[in-house]
C-alpha cells in the first residue's frame, strides 16, 4: 500500500542536486509521486522508508524522516480557478515558507509545523474555507449547505461578470491585481481613474493604461476598495482573474465600443447630412409656421444629440462632477454651444441682428457623428495592437495528456501537478515545462525564441510550454505548471512592461494635464476678441470660432502617443524573443553607446567539455574519485564538463564535506580522510600555496589555444591539469560585426585567465578584454564606464553576472541564464545569441522614434489647428473653419496616431550581412 514519506534533505546546494536526487528517486519507482527541493522530500510510493533513505544517500546526500511535522488533509470550498489556488497557496506560503504545499480547487495538503486551525484561518484569511477531511462543518447542516450551494449557483447565472465576495483580495495581501476598465473616453478619464485609485488606502502603485483600458494596482488595498474608488469616479472595473479572462474580455469591451460607436456614427450623420444638404436648396425663413418647424426639427436634433451623444455628455457630467476637463466635455460644449444658439436663432429671430440669423442644427449632429467615426476606426485600429500578446497567450494549453496508471487521461490544464507524467504527440503544442522522459522528437521553439529552426530534444531535455511538437511522441514529467511556466512568466512581463511608460512619455503627461483648461480659456478669449473686434455678423463668427476651437482641440492624440507604440513595441520584441521587463528600458535599450559581454554562455556555447589532462604521479583512481567528489557540489558550468569527463573515466564517487564555492575563483572541500582539496583557476592556487611553475609552458600553451585551465591540489600539491574548451558560438563574431555597426564600444569581462580570454576574444572580433574579474571586478568596470560617459549595456547569464547586470544601464541576460540573472536584468533574451541585442536595439530606436512621430505630430496638429480654427487665416481667405471640419479633424488625429504605431507591428531588425558572405544584400532577421 503506498505511503507518504516525509524527510529533512541536507547536503543539496542547487538545482542539479535536486535534479539528481529525483533521478535516484524515480529510478527506485518510476510511478512515484516526488515533491522535493533542496531541504525536503515528500515521496508517494510502495517502497519502505529505509529504502527512500538509503536511495537518497547513495545519490550522495542525507535524508532523515520528520513524522514529527504535522500533516494536514483538508477539503476546500469556493476555490474556482488557477488564480484561487494561487492566492491560496500564497496565504499559506506566508503562514509557513517551509511548509509542504499540495492543492487544487477541491483540496489541501500541508505539512508544516503550524496547527490546523492555523492552516484553516490562512485559507479563511484568503477568501475561502477549509474543513477536515472527514469532518462537516458543526454550523452547517446538509439542508443548509445544499441551499447555500443552489444560491451560489444562481448567483452565478445572474451574472457571469460578477466576481464572488469570497474571491476578494484580503487586506495585507501585496499581490498585484489587474482591473479591466470600461468608460475610459481620454487622456483624462485615465487622471481621474489614477487620481481615485492613488487615493485608496493601501495602494503602493496604480498604472491605468489609456491603450489597453486597463489598471495595474499594487499594495494592500482590498479588490473591492478599489472596484468602488473606479465606480465612484464614475466608470466601471471588473479583476481580471487570468490573462485568457483578461484577453477575452478586453475584446469584448471593444467589440461592445465599436457597435456603439458605428451606431451613434449613422444615427447623428445621416440626418446631420440630410440638413446640410437642405442648407444648398433651401434658406430658412424664421418667420410664420416656418419658424416652429425649425424649432421641432431643434427638438428632434437635441433627442439624437441626447441618444448618439449620451457617451459625450455622461463623461462630460463625470468631469465636471469631479472637477476635472476632459476631450468629452470639449465636445459637449461645443455641440450643446451650436444647438443653444440655433434653438435662440429659431424661437427670437428679431433679437439677433440679421446677417448673424443662421441655423448650425446639423453642426452638433456632424460633429458627434465625425467624432463617433474616429473613435470606431480608432478601437478596431487599436484591437490590433495588442497582437503579439494574444499570440503568447493563445498559445497555453486549455488540456492535458497526463499518464494516470496504465492510462493516458485528457485534464484540465489547472488539475495537472508537478511532477505528474504527461504524454506529447506529435503536431500538439506542449503544456507544461518538463523534462523528457522517454521518446525523441524535435521542437519548434520560434514562438518563444524567434529561431525558426525546430530544435531536437530526447531524454533529460527541458521543454517548455507553448512550444510545439513537430515530429515523435515524448513523455515529460512536469516540472513547472500554471503561473509558473516559462510561457506564463513571460506573457505576465509582458503584460507588465507593456502597462509600463518610458520616460519620454513624462513630457505628454505634462502637456496634457493642462490641455484642456488651455483650450477652453483659448475659446474664451477667441469669442471675446470676435465679439469684440470681429467684422459682422459678430455673434454668428464667435459662435463658430469658439465652438471650432473646442472641437479642434484632441487631447486623445497625446494621450495614446506614448502608450500605443510602447505596446506594440514591447510585444513585436516578444514575439522576436526579446523580452522587455519595462519602458524604462526599453528606451535605455535605444541609447546604449557600450555592450559589456561576459565570456561563458554568453559569447560560448556555454557548453564546455574537457580536452586534454595531465595527472602526476598519484594513484590516479584514488585522485578521479576525489575530484569527482568534489565537482559534485559545484554548479559552475566547468563543473558539468568535469563530472561528465569522470563519468567517461569511470571514476567512483567518494563523499567530501566542507564544500566551498569560492566565486571567481574555483572550489575547496575535505575529502574522506581529511585530504585537502581545491579545484580551480591560477589565482586559487596562489592563496592554496600550490607552486605552479613546472607545468607552465603547458599551461600556457593551452590557454592560448582558447581554452580554461583548471589546476586540480591535493593537501597543496599539483596533482592534475584539465583544459576546458568552450566553443564559440557560431554567430558570435556576426553578432558582434552588428553591434560594431551600430557603433557601440564592446568589451568583454570574464573570470578566465587572460590568454584564454584574448583568444576567445580574437576570434570573435573584441578589441577590449578585460580578463581574470571577480564579480565586483566587473561591477566595477561597468561604472567606469558609466562615469566616462557610456550608457552601458551588460549581457551575461550566470548569477555571478547578477551584480554586473543590476549596476548597467540594460542588463541583458541570455536565454539559458539563471532566475537570478533574468531577474536582475532588464531584458531577458529567449534565444543564446548576442544577435538579441541588435534586434533590441533596433525595435527600440523603432518604437522611440515612433513615440517621437506621434507626439511631434499631436503637438504639430493642435499647433497649427487650433489657431485656424481661432480664425488666423480670416484676413487672407475670408473665410472660418466649420466645427464640422474641426470635428472631422480630431477624429483624424487620433486615427493617425494609431495607424502610425501599427506600422510598429512590421517593423524587422535588418542583419548586417558578413563580408564574407556570398549575398550582397541585407538579411532580415523574422
Amino acid at each position: 500500500m503506498p505511503h507518504d514519506h516525509r524527510l529533512a534533505l541536507s547536503g543539496l546546494h542547487c538545482g542539479s542536486c535536486v535534479k539528481r536526487t529525483r533521478a535516484a528517486l524515480e529510478a527506485l519507482d518510476p510511478k512515484a509521486h516526488i515533491d522535493i527541493d533542496v531541504e525536503h522530500l515528500v515521496m508517494h510510493t510502495d517502497h519502505s522508508l529505509d529504502e527512500v533513505i538509503r536511495t537518497v544517500e547513495s545519490a550522495g546526500f542525507q535524508a532523515t524522516p520528520t513524522q514529527d511535522t504535522p500533516h494536514h488533509q483538508l477539503v476546500l470550498e469556493g476555490l474556482h480557478c488557477g488564480g484561487c489556488v494561487k492566492r491560496t497557496r500564497t496565504a499559506l506560503e506566508a503562514l509557513d515558507p517551509q511548509a509542504q504545499i499540495d492543492i487544487d480547487t477541491d483540496h489541501l495538503s500541508i505539512t508544516t509545523h503550524r496547527s490546523r486551525d492555523d492552516v484553516i484561518n490562512a485559507v479563511e484569511a484568503a477568501g475561502y474555507r477549509a474543513i477536515p477531511v472527514g469532518e462537516k462543518p458543526a454550523s452547517v447542516s446538509e439542508s443548509e449547505s445544499e441551499s447555500e450551494s443552489e444560491s451560489e449557483s444562481e448567483s452565478e447565472s445572474e451574472s457571469d461578470n460578477a466576481a464572488p465576495a469570497e474571491a476578494d483580495r484580503p487586506a495585507g495581501s501585496n499581490e498585484a491585481i489587474e482591473l479591466q476598465l470600461s468608460g475610459i473616453t481620454c487622456a483624462g478619464c485615465v487622471r481621474t481613474i489614477q487620481n481615485a485609485l492613488d487615493h485608496v488606502d493601501g495602494v503602493n502603485e496604480a498604472q491605468v493604461n489609456f491603450a489597453t483600458r486597463s489598471a495595474r494596482v499594487s499594495g494592500s488595498a482590498p479588490t473591492s476598495d478599489l472596484i468602488k474608488a473606479v465606480e465612484r469616479a464614475g466608470y466601471g472595473a471588473e479583476v481580471i482573474e487570468s490573462i485568457e479572462q483578461g484577453e477575452a474580455r478586453r475584446g469584448e469591451l471593444e467589440q461592445q465600443s465599436y457597435r456603439h460607436k458605428i451606431r451613434d456614427t449613422w444615427l447623428a450623420l445621416v440626418p446631420g447630412a440630410a440638413l446640410m444638404l437642405s442648407m444648398f436648396f433651401h434658406h430658412p425663413q424664421l418667420e410664420g409656421g416656418e419658424r416652429w418647424f425649425w424649432f421641432v426639427i431643434g427638438l428632434g436634433v437635441l433627442g439624437i444629440m441626447l441618444t448618439a451623444g449620451r457617451g459625450f455628455y455622461d463623461a462630460a457630467f463625470k468631469a465636471v462632477r469631479h472637477r476635472m476637463a476632459n476631450m468629452d466635455l470639449l465636445v459637449a460644449i461645443g455641440a450643446t454651444t451650436a444647438w443653444l444658439y440655433s434653438m435662440f436663432v429659431a424661437l427670437l429671430p428679431d433679437t439677433v441682428p440679421e446677417a448673424a440669423r443662421s441655423l448650425y442644427f446639423e453642426a452638433p449632429l456632424m460633429i458627434i457623428g465625425l467624432i463617433s467615426l474616429g473613435q470606431a476606426i480608432e478601437t478596431r485600429s487599436r484591437g490590433r495592437t495588442s497582437k503579439a500578446l494574444s499570440q503568447l497567450v493563445s498559445l497555453r494549453a486549455s488540456t492535458a495528456r497526463v499518464i494516470r496508471g496504465d492510462q493516458d487521461v485528457d485534464v484540465a490544464i489547472d488539475d495537472v501537478a508537478q511532477g505528474d507524467l504527461v504524454r506529447l504527440r506529435p503536431g500538439e503544442r506542449v503544456p507544461v515545462d518538463g523534462e523528457v522522459v522517454e521518446g525523441s522528437s524535435h521542437i519548434d521553439e520560434s514562438m518563444l525564441t524567434g529561431e525558426p529552426q525546430a530544435v531536437a530534444r530526447t531524454v533529460g531535455d527541458q521543454v517548455s510550454a507553448g512550444t510545439l511538437n513537430t515530429r515523435g511522441t515524448l513523455t515529460l514529467r512536469a516540472t513547472r505548471i500554471g503561473g509558473d511556466t516559462s510561457l506564463s512568466r513571460i506573457i505576465e512581463q509582458v503584460r507588465q512592461a507593456q502597462g509600463s511608460r518610458p520616460p519620454i512619455s513624462r513630457l505628454a503627461d505634462r502637456v496634457a494635464s493642462i490641455f484642456v483648461p488651455a483650450v477652453m480659456i483659448i475659446a474664451v478669449i477667441t469669442a471675446l476678441i470676435w465679439f469684440n473686434l470681429g467684422p459682422e455678423p459678430r455673434l454668428t463668427h464667435m459662435l463658430v470660432t469658439a465652438t471650432s476651437v473646442l472641437i479642434i482641440a484632441c487631447p486623445c492624440a497625446l494621450g495614446l502617443a506614448t502608450p500605443i507604440s510602447t505596446m506594440i513595441g514591447i510585444g513585436r520584441a516578444a514575439s522576436a524573443g526579446i523580452l522587455i521587463r519595462h519602458g524604462e528600458s526599453l528606451q535605455r535599450i535605444g541609447e546604449l553607446t557600450a555592450l559589456v559581454v561576459d565570456k561563458t554562455g554568453t559569447l560560448t556555447e556555454g557548453k564546455p567539455r574537457v580536452t586534454d589532462s595531465i595527472w602526476q604521479n598519484e594513484d590516479h583512481d584514488r585522485a578521479l574519485a576525489l575530484l569527482a567528489g568534489l565537482e559534485r557540489g559545484s554548479e559552475h558550468p566547468l563543473a558539468s564538463a568535469v563530472l561528465a569527463w569522470c563519468d567517461e573515466q569511470q571514476a567512483e564517487t567518494v563523499e567530501v564535506k566542507d564544500f566551498e564555492a569560492i566565486s571567481g575563483r574555483g572550489v575547496t572541500a575535505t575529502g574522506p580522510n581529511g585530504e585537502q582539496l581545491a579545484l580551480g583557476n591560477a589565482e586559487l592556487m596562489k592563496t592554496q600555496g600550490v607552486p605552479l611553475n613546472e607545468r607552465q609552458e603547458t599551461i600556457s600553451a593551452w590557454e592560448n589555444q582558447a581554452r580554461s585551465v583548471l589546476h586540480f591540489a591535493i593537501d597543496g600539491r599539483l596533482v592534475a591539469l584539465l583544459a576546458v574548451q568552450d566553443p564559440l558560438r557560431g554567430d558570435a563574431r556576426a553578432a558582434i560585426e552588428r553591434l560594431h555597426a551600430r557603433q557601440l564600444r564592446v568589451v568583454m569581462l570574464t573570470g578566465d585567465a587572460e590568454p584564454t580570454a584574448r583568444a576567445i576574444a580574437h576570434e570573435a572580433g573584441i578589441d577590449e578584454v578585460h580578463a581574470g574579474l571577480l564579480p565586483e571586478d566587473k561591477q566595477a568596470h561597468i561604472e567606469r564606464l558609466r562615469r566616462e560617459g557610456y550608457v552601458v549595456g551588460m549581457a551575461g547569464d550566470g548569477i555571478n553576472d547578477a551584480p554586473a547586470l543590476a549596476a548597467a544601464d540594460v542588463g541583458f541576460a541570455m536565454g539559458a541564464g539563471s532566475d537570478v540573472a533574468i531577474e536582475s536584468a532588464g531584458a531577458a533574451l529567449m534565444r543564446d545569441s548576442l544577435h538579441g541585442i541588435s534586434d533590441a536595439i533596433d525595435l527600440s530606436r523603432a518604437t522611440i522614434k515612433n513615440i517621437k512621430q506621434n507626439l511631434w505630430g499631436a503637438f504639430a496638429y493642435n499647433t497649427l489647428g487650433i489657431p485656424i480654427a481661432a480664425g488666423l487665416l480670416y484676413p487672407l481667405t475670408g473665410t472660418l473653419l466649420s466645427p464640422m471640419v474641426s470635428a472631422l479633424a480630431m477624429a483624424a488625429s487620433s486615427v493617425t496616431v494609431v495607424t502610425n504605431a501599427n506600422r510598429l507591428r512590421h517593423f524587422t531588425p535588418e542583419r548586417i550581412t558578413r563580408p564574407d558572405s556570398d549575398s550582397s544584400t541585407a538579411e532580415v532577421t523574422s
